[in-house]
């Protein structure tokens, strides 16, 4: 910007008369939810999947490949669909993340008030959330304690990568992460395992599994890229791990919830084909 045909600093007060030049602004249209189209098939998506609903949540079983929202190149995700398919409805908003390729529990909230009730009760860490993954590897602990600071940085293309920070650094911007893991059984050259996570930070199954050596199968970005490709050709095509229980209480009922999704079907036919 300049002032009576000057360069001005940022502290610089106009006078009354004082000649201000703005330079032009290029405005680029954005394209809203209303102009997104989508089809019936896309729209199903999530009416064909709510596990619960009620005045204040809404709860569903998040297909694997189907992102929570849009960006990073994607038009739309789960919450753009919702809005779209309840536009009479005023309020829907995220209570929390799971990744595009994780399938299983994501819980709406239809209510601020409910927003902000389970999000205080997952500061205080009072919300059950429990996986289900494959990893490659025979695990052999039949319950394991996993402590690790995840240092989380995002890429120019708005990519998010998390590593662990090994031995723990002062004063870093790592923060820690906690999971149990428990073990349900082992096949072949592959183990199934429970994880309850204490701590919920980005990508934390995944980066503690790479980094203990036990990489979840299909995973893109932490994963045994090789192991990865051969698994491919024989038609796994999406990261196996699936968030199956999510409890806390209702936080306008005060009911107890648990919400239960099913194991989907590409994690179970694995298993089953390669178990015999």
């Amino acid at each position: 910007m300049r002032v009576n045909k000057k360069r001005i600093k940022t502290d610089f007060r106009l006078a009354l008369n004082d000649s201000v030049r703005i330079p032009p602004v290029n405005f680029v249209r954005k394209e809203t939810v209303s102009s997104i189209k989508i089809n019936l098939d896309q729209f199903k998506i999530f009416e064909e999947n709510i596990l619960f609903e009620d005045g204040s949540l809404l709860i569903i079983n998040k297909p694997s490949g189907v992102a929570v929202h849009g960006g990073s190149g994607l038009s739309f995700g789960i919450i753009e669909l919702v809005r779209i398919g309840r536009p009479n409805h005023k309020f829907f908003e995220l209570v929390h993340r799971i990744d595009k390729d994780t399938s299983g529990v994501l819980l709406i909230a239809k209510k601020r008030s409910a927003l902000v009730g389970i999000h205080k009760q997952m500061r205080e860490k009072k919300v059950h959330k429990k996986y289900q993954v494959v990893v490659s590897g025979v695990w052999k602990e039949k319950q394991k304690i996993v402590d690790l600071d995840l240092l989380k940085t995002t890429a120019n293309n708005g990519q998010n990568k998390v590593r662990v920070i090994e031995p723990p650094l002062k004063n870093s911007l790592a923060k820690a992460s906690r999971s149990v893991f428990f073990l349900k059984k082992n096949f072949n050259s592959y183990s199934l395992l429970d994880v309850k996570l204490i701590t919920g930070r980005t990508h934390q199954i995944r980066t503690q599994l790479s980094h203990l050596g036990f990489p979840i199968l299909g995973d893109e970005k932490y994963g045994d890229f090789v192991l990865n490709k051969s698994l491919k050709r024989v038609g796994l095509k999406r990261m196996l791990l699936h968030a199956a229980e999510l409890g806390f209480v209702h936080p306008l009922t005060l009911e107890n919830m648990f919400i239960k999704a099913p194991m989907p079907t590409h994690i179970s036919n694995f298993i089953s084909k390669n178990e015999s």
